[in-house]
Parts: C-alpha cells; structure tokens; sequence
C-alpha cells in the first residue's frame, strides 16, 4: 500500500496551495455541524490533529486554549497566518498524529477531521487520541466513511489502492475503528453526500 507517513507529508505539502480552493467551501457546513456537536466549555485545552490550513478555527470556541497541528510543514505554515489573521492565540506545531508529542490525560477534546481516513494507521492514531485525551474527554471527527454493517468489497478494494496513494483510503469503517480504539460513540450525525461523510463524537470508555 503506497500510503506512509513520508509519503503523506511529501503529497500534504505539495497540496497545501490549492488545499482552501478544494476543501473551504465544500467542508464548510461538515466542520461547522461536526463540531456543534461538542459540549464546549470555558478554558477548555483543544488539539486538532491533522488540522490543515485551519479551516475548523471560524466554527470554534475563542475562550478555549487551543492546540493545532499538521504532519506537513506548509500547511502548519498556513494554519499558522489563518489563525493570526483571525486574532487567535493558536499553538501550530508539525506534528504527526500516530506519535503526538503530548502528555497524557492532557486534552479536554481532540479533533479530527478528514485524517482519519488519510493516516496509515488510524488504530494507532486513534490510540495516540484516547491517550492524550482526559477519562471524561470528547472526540470529535468528521471524515468519509464505508458502511460499518458492509465491509468493502474486493473491486472497492482493489479501487482504494490508487485512491488511498493520491487521496483517501475509502474502505474505513467508523464504528469499528472507535470502538475497538476503546471510544464510545455518543453522536453519528451524517453530513455530506449521504452517509458517506459522517460526524462522531465520542467518549473514551473505562480502562
């Protein structure tokens, strides 16, 4: 599967100048219902994992203490001027979201959006999420999905070879990526095109 970390920060910064023309309109009412679904509260600390040029940050709260990164250097570069053109105190940082840089039990919410079905190893990402994130904690993702009850089948497969190398990974399953992550959902709110772009929000379960 061409689908690596390298790969992906290579590919993700040679997107980085056009990304606003493809992903702002379309994304917009997606990012804005996906994270309506939080419980925002005061003071807050919020990681966007995989956060692009910051396209989430007109749909969040100001009065929350927010962290912000991306594997590719161009486009924290982009986050980086968004968020100061919109006078917000943002922490952009490259990061990568299966080896995040932060302590434990660390985040109130994390946020991930369209990563999902990019990273080459969501379990582990998703893992990197739950431990960052505190026992009472939100997750917040908004990304497309394959039916949870219809695993994909060998022509989308076979399909998904080419799309997950320039694109997205197009046989992922939502539920059983949260679940087995130990996250349980609380929200499944489809979005866009369908179901096929759907928002989750979620819990970590009880070690």
């Amino acid at each position: 599967m061409f689908n690596t970390t390298a790969w992906n920060r290579l590919r993700y910064s040679l997107y980085a100048p056009v990304y606003d023309v493809v992903a702002e309109r379309a994304f917009r009412r997606p990012r804005r219902e996906a994270l309506g679904q939080v419980t925002w509260q005061p003071g807050m600390r919020v990681l966007l994992v995989g956060a692009g040029t910051g396209l989430d940050l007109p749909w969040l709260p100001r009065d929350i203490e927010l962290h912000a990164g991306d594997l590719s250097p161009a486009m924290v570069t982009r986050l980086a001027r968004r968020a100061d053109a919109m006078g917000r105190d943002v922490q952009a940082r490259e990061i990568d979201a299966e080896r995040l840089d932060f302590p434990d039990a660390h985040f109130d919410v994390v946020v991930m959006h369209l990563i999902l079905a990019v990273m080459p190893d969501p379990v582990r990402g998703l893992a990197e999420a739950r431990r960052v994130l505190r026992e009472d904690g939100q997750l917040c993702v908004m990304d497309k999905f394959q039916p949870d009850d219809r695993p994909a089948g060998p022509a989308r497969r076979s399909l998904n070879a080419l799309t997950s190398a320039i694109a997205t990974d197009i046989t992922r399953q939502a539920r059983p990526l949260l679940e087995g992550a130990g996250f349980a959902i609380e929200q499944d709110t489809p979005v866009m095109m369908g179901s096929l772009f759907r928002a989750l929000l979620a819990r970590p379960t009880p070690a």
